[in-house]
């Protein structure tokens, strides 16, 4: 069997920074209603908090390359790590005005770990790209669906405030545990014929940015507007907000299952539409049969972490060196995550002017089928 971790424990500490890139994010929800009666917020201003750290995801992604080039990726990769801390603390604990920049330097930080996560993985990983991938997310979904489930129970124990500014302190333990990596000079690239070409003048780069902003479109519209829309169907507030815990859970599953298809060349294309697919399913399955919903949930899920997987996958796979993969990821999940911000705001407006979510799930299946097809495109053999 081959070993997965080339440099041993050293290259294993990506995973830890995995953990960190969804907790500050994913305990918000679960609290807005004590933070917005705290704070005074009224439904769009939540609405805008919540979309607050994607937009920042937006704008920093595309210079994350400029960072790294001039302090190397490890040194920025623990910047991040610092300031991310510093804004988890300062988002609860320097008042209305703290709330809102926090959560802006937050969204900065997490970003600079996005980028620069599938670059690391690129080169530290690059017999078992797909795989150490698939771990990856499986420690960011673990991490953000854990947040989510204490952040009501630890805020009804303390206050809102400390729920969310103690997720500073696993994110300083993994910045200690990643310093030693921090080395004050950055690793030089290895050139490779045509990598200095802008990624932006790439066809592919096109495809995997698109596979990589409809998914996350997907995603957020689902975590946002799901239970609301299984709650019009019938379904508890109770058992609505279990399905959106199970969607965390199943898409551990299914990122851990479709590097199977996505470490080979010749099926890549096929891992990319197997991934896209359950949430087309899904959805049509919520339309036709609304009384299935934990089913329905479950397939959402399953597509969801193995999207999630195949997008950062391609990524990494799309550069020819270092460099260039972080230039992609920039690339990628900057207007990925722009897409992503205005998705769960179409979806409301959808459901505003039509009265009902019926106009909202087809929405979200049209999205799915767009995203299946850019996969293939993108995971095509040569392509």
């Amino acid at each position: 069997m081959k070993r997965l971790l080339p440099a041993a424990s050293a290259a294993a500490t990506v995973f830890l920074v995995a953990l960190c890139l969804r907790p500050a994010i994913t305990a918000v929800g679960p609290l807005l209603p004590q933070i917005s009666a705290d704070a005074g917020l009224g439904e769009a201003a939540q609405g805008l908090l919540g979309a607050l750290p994607l937009l920042a995801f937006a704008f920093v992604s595309p210079q994350v390359h400029r960072l790294s080039g001039r302090f190397g990726m490890e040194r920025a990769v623990l910047l991040a790590l610092l300031v991310l801390a510093a804004g988890s603390v300062a988002r609860s604990y320097t008042g209305t005005a703290g709330l809102w920049a926090g959560t802006a330097v937050i969204g900065c930080a997490i970003a600079v770990g996005n980028v620069l996560v599938p670059a690391i993985v690129k080169r530290d990983f690059a017999a078992n790209v797909s795989r150490a991938t698939g771990f990856c997310t499986a420690f960011i979904t673990l991490a953000a669906s854990t947040a989510s489930a204490v952040a009501v129970p630890v805020a009804d124990a303390v206050d809102w405030r400390l729920s969310l500014a103690l997720w500073a302190i696993p994110t300083l333990v993994v910045a200690a545990v990643w310093a030693p990596r921090a080395k004050p000079e950055p690793v030089a690239d290895v050139s490779v014929p045509g990598a200095g070409a802008p990624v932006w003048r790439q066809p592919r780069a096109w495809l995997i940015t698109a596979f990589m902003g409809l998914q996350s479109t997907c995603f957020y519209v689902l975590v946002t507007w799901l239970p609301t829309i299984e709650i019009s169907h019938g379904v508890s507030e109770r058992t609505a907000g279990l399905h959106l815990f199970l969607i965390q859970g199943m898409g551990i599953l299914g990122g851990l299952a479709v590097p199977l298809l996505l470490r080979d060349p010749a099926t890549r294309a096929l891992g990319a539409i197997a991934a896209s697919l359950p949430v087309v399913v899904a959805m049509g399955g919520l339309l036709a049969a609304p009384g299935l919903a934990v089913l329905w949930a479950a397939i959402a899920g399953l597509g969801q972490g193995a999207s999630l997987v195949a997008a950062l996958t391609l990524i990494s796979l799309g550069g020819r060196t270092a460099s260039e993969t972080t230039r992609l990821s920039g690339m990628a999940q900057s207007l990925g995550y722009l897409l992503a911000a205005a998705g769960p705001v179409a979806a409301g407006v959808l459901a505003e002017r039509t009265g009902a979510w019926e106009a909202t799930l087809v929405m979200i299946i049209g999205l799915g089928v767009l995203q299946t097809a850019a996969g293939a495109a993108a995971g095509r053999k040569g392509s």
